[in-house]
């Protein structure tokens, strides 16, 4: 039977984040994908000062700095392009430590990827729990090639994470949030703007430039569950966006059809019992999915790893076969789960109601929300962002490491 020091279930933005981070601890890591190459299934991601700070401990922040876009003034507008609040860059990273940064997901992937040995991470490899160990046996895995063990699994298999459903079977599982999302990447416009976040009634759209001049583009909208487009996915977006404020008609008119991402929103509003459970690890959407109106799910998963990387310590010395000294999985995932448990899901739950406020569709409603932003937005820019509060200013249980 094939032995691994520790198996990584996943290959997005949490799982090669857990890699790297127990890597450079000394484990001996193999990541597992299903999907045949690394190409991420999505467009931009924001990283907020509290995940660049987890991005540090493991040497790569400075290096994801200088390939992305450092968000500057925008703020929060109307349909019409009426500016409801304004957002101030510079008082956000005095703020949290830091400037929220935007880069494309599949730039992330590959500079997290470059950072593990050749070999390290296996494409088109699935792979199942069909034991989760404990102190004294190793976790076993099944693939297509036969079953491994492992001293410790990170399972990092996503929102439909089947792992999760093995670990802890009788929790309700996935919730539909009642909206769907979509995401595109195009080139710029050529008429200037500012980065904003437009809301609307039952519906959201943002617009942030990228380093490399093309525009991340997103929008939510409330929608049956399983709802798609009769004919395609732009003439939707056009349907329900495309009488909006600059520069959100001019983004529709360079759209691919081909290429706009289209997803459900799905989220777990009920906490997992713990992060754990022999010697696996739950980790980002697996563990606490979450609605996107808070920017955090990538982030909440880069923290998980360097966290979780930070409670299991330096590589076991003896074979994942027996007992490992200064590795006792029910002692480290538990410290895990006891640090990240209680954090995600306040920040779950703190999505679902900024989610359900950005949906609001009812005009008396929406009318009375414009108003409160508006009247916040008066007081300040440090109203505005206390929202984020206790997410963004959060530091890693560890110092950084020298940027790679």
């Amino acid at each position: 039977m094939e032995q691994h020091r520790a198996v990584v279930v996943g290959a997005g933005i949490g799982g090669l984040t857990a890699a790297v981070a127990l890597h450079l601890k000394g484990w001996q890591v193999t990541v597992l994908e299903r999907a045949a190459d690394l190409a991420p299934v999505g467009a931009g991601i924001g990283l907020a000062p509290n995940s660049q700070r987890a991005l540090d401990v493991i040497g790569l922040g400075d290096r994801v700095r200088d390939l992305a876009a450092w968000q500057g003034d925008g703020g929060m507008r109307a349909p019409g392009g009426r500016w409801l609040a304004r957002t101030d860059a510079k008082a956000a990273a005095a703020r949290f430590g830091g400037p929220l940064v935007l880069l494309h997901r599949a730039t992330l992937v590959e500079i997290l990827a470059s950072a593990l040995p050749d070999g390290a991470v296996r494409t088109g490899a699935a792979a199942t729990i069909v034991d989760p160990g404990d102190d004294r046996r190793p976790a076993r895995l099944a693939t297509p090639d036969g079953e491994i063990e492992a001293a410790l699994v990170v399972a990092a298999d996503g929102i439909r994470s089947a792992t999760r459903h093995t670990l802890f079977p009788e929790h309700p599982g996935l919730r539909y949030a009642g909206c769907t999302t979509w995401r595109v990447v195009v080139p710029a416009p050529e008429r200037p703007f500012a980065p904003h976040e437009t809301w609307g009634a039952g519906r959201l759209w943002g617009t942030q430039p990228l380093k490399d001049g093309r525009i991340y583009a997103y929008a939510m909208a409330t929608a049956p569950a399983g709802g798609r487009a009769a004919d395609d996915e732009r003439a939707e977006l056009l349907r329900l966006f495309g009488d909006w404020h600059h520069p959100v008609p001019e983004i529709l008119s360079a759209v691919d059809p081909d290429q706009v991402l289209r997803h459900d929103v799905h989220h777990l509003p009920d906490p997992l019992p713990a992060f754990h459970r022999g010697r696996v690890a739950l980790l980002g959407d697996a563990a606490h999915a979450m609605m996107p109106s808070l920017g955090q799910g990538g982030n909440q998963a880069i923290e998980d790893a360097v966290v979780l990387a930070h409670h299991a310590g330096p590589a076991p010395a003896v074979h994942p076969t027996r007992a490992a000294p200064g590795f006792l999985p029910s002692r480290a995932l538990a410290a895990y789960t006891g640090d990240r448990l209680p954090r995600t899901t306040a920040i779950v739950r703190k999505a679902a109601r900024t989610g359900a406020l950005t949906m609001l569709a009812a005009r008396p409603a929406v009318a009375l929300r414009s108003t409160l932003v508006g009247a916040v937005s008066r007081f300040g820019p440090g109203l505005v962002l206390r929202g984020f509060d206790g997410i963004a200013d959060w530091h890693p249980p560890v110092a950084p490491a020298r940027s790679a």
